[in-house]
């Protein structure tokens, strides 16, 4: 692989995760997205002290991305092999957290929204 374009990145993460589930991947994180900027807009800010509740989750959204990973593609952490692998691996733990940390956020703006608003 002499380049790596958008097309190539697509059709290995297809043949990595199935196409059905890394479709399904990608609708839950823009759907996660809309959610969040709806929020923000919504609020005007994000409310510091439930957003620092959302990260204390971070972990186990690390722990659950790279174990999703591992289980999906059949590889365990005895497969790793050079620094590449594991930039990748802390490149997946970093998404997990940061995507449970959103999603997080998100579900608790929705489902208990702030008492006090201005205007």
């Amino acid at each position: 692989m002499k380049e790596m374009t958008l097309g190539t990145l697509l059709a290995v993460f297809e043949e990595m995760f199935g196409p059905v589930l890394f479709w399904a991947l990608v609708a839950a994180a823009v759907a996660v997205t809309v959610a969040f900027i709806y929020v923000v807009i919504r609020d005007r800010a994000i409310l510091s002290s439930r957003f620092l509740r959302a990260e204390l989750l971070a972990p186990v959204g690390a722990v659950a991305a790279v174990a999703f990973v591992m289980m999906v593609t059949n590889s365990g952490l005895g497969d790793i092999g050079g620094p590449i692998d594991v930039i990748t691996v802390i490149g997946i733990a970093l998404a997990g957290a940061g995507g449970l940390t959103i999603l997080v956020y998100t579900l608790a703006e929705l489902l208990f929204p702030p008492k006090e608003r201005d205007g």
